[in-house]
């Protein structure tokens, strides 16, 4: 298997331009399947996750072809109802094409979606979201099946704002009869990002980015051309390359309201950033301060796809740092990893760390055990005395477009073996 070989000590700096958003893209190729017709999608990341999402789709029928950053998409002839645990356990995301297929179909059946291992992330808020829309669902043998006669408008109370439930139920109700409420929706961009495809197509999708989601639904979509926004996580994990090696960074666009919640932790930190045009420039700290506390939660909270790299900065903060993941709860694997590098991390609570400040990280061989801590272990390389080996790196390519090749372009010293 892959790896990455860092020899730490170089700054990271330049300018950065980056692709669409993982979390968007995933359910948008999904909402494809409702329209029946052509879709044309730009901005696509070239990572491995859009990859298996296009070959899910092909094994349903789909025609997909990718080229130059778009995806042109035909689901007018998609005859399959079922999508083959294969493909289901490579991608825990895959879920996400539930909800559209039981748009369309009267009846399908999926298995448990795999991924990263991050934490249980049941199914449950999906499976009732959809009951409350007619849908009948047995689970047997590790399947999923669903059936409908019709599906009918009604209002989804989520007990969570789950953002894939969210999506899965906004999918389900596009061509519902009648009207759909979905209060507590989550509020994540990428959830306005599908309200705005989807809207594209025919939909009538209204309050995405607010805890209530109206949907009417329609007899017909048709054909959309439309754009991914940008990958606010992907941008955030460069920043704090720049941020932890010394370096200036600039970035050609972003959405402000989307960067908002890591700009804050990352001035916290001590560093300099001001909006400029369409994008941002970032100036590193002179020196690295603690932040009191870090707790991850929905939108417009701190990410939680942000924490393992924001914690890798701050083992480098002169002081102590507290870290509270509310959201998954094996979020923190990455960390004994960085203590083989030197880091001073305590663990108070399976959700709860403190992070001591020190002052270097060693290299070591180190191994990714999910996609955002991965990163991180590659942010601590950077900046690390002598080399640093990762390893597993499969993890790291489900959500980071060319990881080496743009960190190297930006001053770092990185090599994929």
């Amino acid at each position: 298997m892959s790896k990455y070989i860092i020899n730490g000590g170089n700054k990271v700096e330049g300018r950065l331009s980056i692709r669409g958003a993982k979390n968007s893209v995933l359910p948008i190729m999904a909402a494809s399947i409702l329209n029946e017709s052509k879709s044309i999608i730009n901005n696509i990341p070239n990572i491995s996750d859009v990859h298996v999402m296009i070959d899910i789709l092909k094994s349903i029928g789909c025609e997909a072809k990718y080229e130059d950053s778009t995806l042109y998409l035909d689901s007018s002839n998609i005859n399959i109802n079922s999508v083959k645990e294969d493909y289901m356990k490579m991608l825990r995301s895959s879920i996400i094409v539930m909800g559209a297929m039981i748009g369309r179909f009267n009846d399908i059946s999926i298995s448990y979606p795999g991924g990263c291992s991050i934490g249980a992330r049941p199914i449950d808020l999906h499976l009732e979201a959809l009951k409350k829309l007619g849908v009948k669902i047995t689970e047997e043998d590790g399947y999923i099946y669903c059936h409908r006669d019709n599906l009918i408008g009604n209002i989804i109370n989520l007990k969570f704002p789950s953002v894939g439930a969210t999506e899965n139920a906004i999918l389900a109700a596009v061509k519902a009869k009648g009207t759909t409420i979905i209060n507590n929706a989550a509020k994540e961009p990428e959830i306005e990002d599908l309200q705005e495809f989807l809207n594209c197509m025919g939909a009538k999708v209204n309050g995405a980015g607010t805890s209530c989601i109206q949907i009417e639904g329609v007899d017909k979509l048709h054909s959309v051309n439309h754009t991914i926004i940008p990958d606010r996580i992907a941008i955030g994990t460069y920043m704090v390359a720049s941020a932890i090696t010394g370096g200036k960074l600039e970035v050609d666009k972003v959405v402000r309201s989307h960067m908002e919640p890591i700009v804050k932790k990352l001035e916290e930190a001590g560093c300099i950033i001001n909006y400029k045009d369409k994008g941002l420039i970032m100036n590193p700290p002179k020196k690295i301060l603690p932040v009191d506390i870090v707790k991850t939660s929905p939108h417009p909270g701190f990410p939680t796809d942000m924490q393992s790299q924001l914690m890798t900065l701050l083992c480098l903060a002169k002081g102590t740092s507290i870290f509270h993941e509310t959201l998954f709860e094996n979020r923190f694997m990455h960390c004994s990893e960085l203590i083989k590098m030197g880091a001073n991390i305590i663990n108070i609570t399976e959700n709860i760390c403190m992070v001591k400040g020190v002052d270097v990280f060693t290299g070591e061989k180190v191994k990714a055990m999910d996609l955002r801590g991965g990163a991180a272990l590659v942010l601590a390389g950077l900046v690390a005395e002598g080399t640093t080996e990762v390893s597993s790196i499969n993890y790291i390519e489900r959500g980071y477009e060319d990881f080496e090749f743009i960190l190297r372009n930006l001053g770092a010293d990185i090599e994929k073996i």
